[in-house]
C-alpha cells in the first residue's frame, strides 16, 4: 500500500522543509493556484475524505458550507488539541511531517477563501508545538505563507496558539470560544461555524490529519486516493494501538482493514501470551467491543457502527484477560467527571456521580441496583447536552455493563475485584 500519511516518517530530519521538498513538498501547490477554490473543494469532495477527528463528517462538505460572498473575512481553525485518551497520531504528524499539515490547510484556505489560519495546539504538547512554529518559519522564509505565495497573488498566514490543558478545546465551538479568549464552553448550534464561527466570521474547523490527507488528493486526484478504503469510507487512516500488544504504535492502513489483522499481525500479537478480552476501537469515548466482535469487525465507519461502536480518532486500546472492566470504566469516567467543563446538568453531575458509584464498586461496595443506577445516569446523558462530551461517559457504561455485566456482579458477589483478590 501506498503510504499517503507516514512515508516520510522514518527519514532522517523528516521534519525539515529541505528533507520535505526532497520528496515533493509543496507540489500541490502549483497545480492548486491553477485551479479555482470551488474546483479544489469538489475534488476533496470526490475523493470521500472524511473528517479524522471523531465524527467522520466529510471534508469536502464542511468546506462547500462556506458561504461565496466575502463580506467578512473567513478563516480556518486546525484542532491540534489531540486530547482523547489512547490517541496519539496527530502529534506525530506535527513531531516528524509538519509541513505536510501546512501544505494541506494552505489548500484548504484557498478553497474557502481564508487569508488566515489559525493552528490550536493541545498545550502540554510542547515539542510538537516547537516543530510546527519551527515549520512555519520555513514556510515563511521559502514563500509558501505570507503574501503572494509564488506569485500566485494570494495570501495566507499562519498562526500557532496554544491551549491550557482543556480536554474540552478539542470540541470545535469551544475551541472557538477558547482562540477568542473565553471560557472553552461549546457553544449551541446552529448557528455553526461555517456559518458564524471564529470572530463570528465563516470559518472550517479540521483535525491536523484530515489536512495532512489533502496534498496526496490535490497532487493524485480524488480517483487515486479512493483507491483505498471501502466506498463509504475512502482512504487511508491513522490508527494509534496502545495496551496489552507486543507492537504498540501508529499504523497507517486503508479503512476497512480487519482489527484482528492489525492485532495478531501488524501489533505482533497479544503480549506475553494472553488472550483478548476487550478493544476499545477509536478513542476512550467509543463503546468497547468484545473479543469476539473485534476480532470479526473491519476498520471503517460503518462496519464499526455495525457493531454498535464507532471509528472515532483511531484509538485502538487492547485490554487482555487480566484486565479489570470495573476498573477500565472507573478509569474513564475519572477523566470524563474531571474534563466536563460543567456547562450541563446532566454531564456536570452525571459524569461526576457516575465515578462515585463506580469507584464504590470497585472498592466493593457496590451493589446490583447501582448497575440499575449507572444506566439510568447514561441514559439521561445521552443526546441531552450542548456537546457530546457526556456521551462520551454514557456509551462507554451501557457497552461495559451490557457487554461485562457479569464482571461487576462479581464484584459484588465477592466484595471487591476477583482479580486483586
Amino acid at each position: 500500500m501506498e503510504k499517503i500519511l507516514t512515508e516520510n516518517w522514518t527519514l532522517k530530519n523528516s521534519h525539515t522543509l529541505k528533507v520535505y521538498e526532497s520528496t515533493g513538498g509543496y507540489k500541490s501547490l502549483e497545480k492548486l493556484f491553477k485551479m479555482k477554490p470551488d474546483e479544489v473543494t469538489e475534488e476533496v469532495k470526490k475523493s470521500g475524505l472524511r473528517g479524522r477527528g471523531g465524527a467522520g463528517f466529510p471534508a469536502g462538505m464542511k468546506w462547500s458550507f462556506i458561504p461565496k460572498d466575502n463580506s467578512k473575512p473567513h478563516y480556518l481553525c486546525i484542532n491540534a488539541d489531540e486530547s482523547e485518551p489512547g490517541t496519539f497520531k496527530d502529534r506525530y504528524i506535527m513531531e516528524l511531517n509538519p509541513h505536510q499539515m501546512i501544505e494541506g490547510s494552505i489548500a484548504c484556505a484557498y478553497a474557502i477563501g481564508a487569508k488566515t489560519i489559525y493552528c490550536y495546539i493541545r498545550g502540554e504538547f510542547v515539542f510538537p508545538y516547537e516543530r510546527v512554529e519551527k515549520a512555519v518559519e520555513e514556510a515563511y522564509a521559502a514563500g509558501y505563507l505570507g503574501k503572494n505565495i509564488k506569485g500566485s497573488g494570494v495570501e495566507i498566514n499562519f498562526y500557532m496558539h496554544r491551549g491550557a490543558g482543556a480536554y474540552i478545546c478539542g470540541e470545535e465551538t469551544a475551541l472557538l470560544e477558547s482562540l477568542e479568549g473565553k471560557r472553552g464552553y461549546p457553544r449551541i448550534k446552529p448557528p455553526f461555524p461555517a456559518i458564524m464561527g471564529l470572530f463570528g466570521c465563516p470559518t472550517v474547523i479540521n483535525n491536523v490529519e484530515t489536512l495532512a490527507a489533502v496534498p496526496y488528493i490535490i497532487n493524485k486526484g480524488a480517483d487515486a486516493y479512493r483507491k483505498y478504503g471501502t466506498e463509504k469510507s475512502p482512504g487511508t487512516k491513522l490508527f494509534s494501538v496502545s495496551g496489552h500488544v507486543k507492537k504498540p504504535g501508529n499504523y497507517e492502513i486503508p479503512l476497512g482493514y480487519p482489527l484482528k489483522k492489525l492485532i495478531y499481525e501488524d501489533c505482533g500479537g497479544m503480549r506475553n501470551g494472553k488472550a483478548l478480552k476487550a478493544v476499545i476501537p477509536g478513542g476512550s469515548s467509543v463503546p468497547v467491543l468484545t473479543a469476539k466482535e473485534a476480532e470479526e469487525v473491519n476498520m471503517d465507519y460503518e462496519s464499526l457502527a455495525a457493531k454498535g461502536s464507532m471509528l472515532g480518532s483511531g484509538g485502538v486500546i487492547v485490554m487482555d484477560e487480566s484486565t479489570c472492566m470495573v476498573k477500565s470504566l472507573l478509569n474513564l469516567s475519572h477523566f470524563y467527571a474531571h474534563e466536563s467543563c460543567g456547562q450541563c446538568s446532566p454531564c456536570r453531575e452525571g459524569t461526576g456521580w457516575s465515578r462515585k458509584i463506580l469507584e464504590r464498586f470497585h472498592e466493593g461496595q457496590g451493589t446490583l441496583k447501582d448497575l440499575d443506577t449507572l444506566l439510568e445516569i447514561a441514559d439521561n446523558m445521552m443526546g441531552k447536552t450542548v456537546c457530546v462530551l457526556s456521551d462520551a461517559l454514557a456509551m462507554p457504561i451501557q457497552s461495559h455493563i451490557n457487554k461485562f455485566r457479569h464482571e461487576f456482579e462479581e464484584h459484588v458477589k465477592l466484595g471487591g475485584c476477583p482479580l486483586e483478590k
